[in-house]
């Protein structure tokens, strides 16, 4: 700070710049580490969503005495609704791999061959042979695990 003649006192031009500089160098580190992070709680949301998911399909196969739903549909013969009030969304956006397809979504894409995702894909799978849910999409996450081996880690 530079004091001038009389009892005026303010900052220079070079001394704003620099705060300015220095805050521009601190929002250009802080954002993408907040984006990163941001990303992780997505994963975190999507696992605690499939856990939801497993759970309620686990309670439905102990009451129907070792059937698995054969849809996630509310409109079955054995209401699923009643275990699950909704299926949550796959929250990751492929944020960690650069121009992956985002799998966000509700959509559950039902299989009965057994078969885990091999590709890019919206929403979950579900295999109504053996119970098993997935984020059908084989993009990975933040530890470089794809997100159809969210559950089985």
């Amino acid at each position: 700070m530079r004091k001038t003649s009389g009892d005026h006192r303010g900052f220079t031009l070079i001394e704003l710049m620099i705060v300015v500089a220095i805050i521009g160098i601190l929002a250009a580190i802080a954002l993408p580490r907040f984006s990163a992070m941001l990303e992780k709680s997505r994963e975190g949301q999507t696992k605690g969503n499939l856990n939801s998911i497993h759970s309620a399909a686990s309670i439905y196969y102990g009451d129907q005495k070792g059937i698995w739903p054969t849809t996630l549909s509310t409109i079955s013969v054995y209401n699923f609704s009643q275990y699950l009030d909704n299926v949550g969304a796959v929250k990751v956006t492929g944020y960690f791999i650069q121009g992956a397809v985002n799998p966000s979504g509700t959509k559950v894409t039902l299989t009965t061959q057994s078969s885990v995702p091999t590709g890019s894909g919206s929403g979950w799978l579900y295999d109504s042979m053996n119970g098993s849910f997935y984020v059908n999409s084989t993009v990975t996450d933040s530890k470089q695990l794809p997100y159809s081996f969210y559950g089985f880690e």
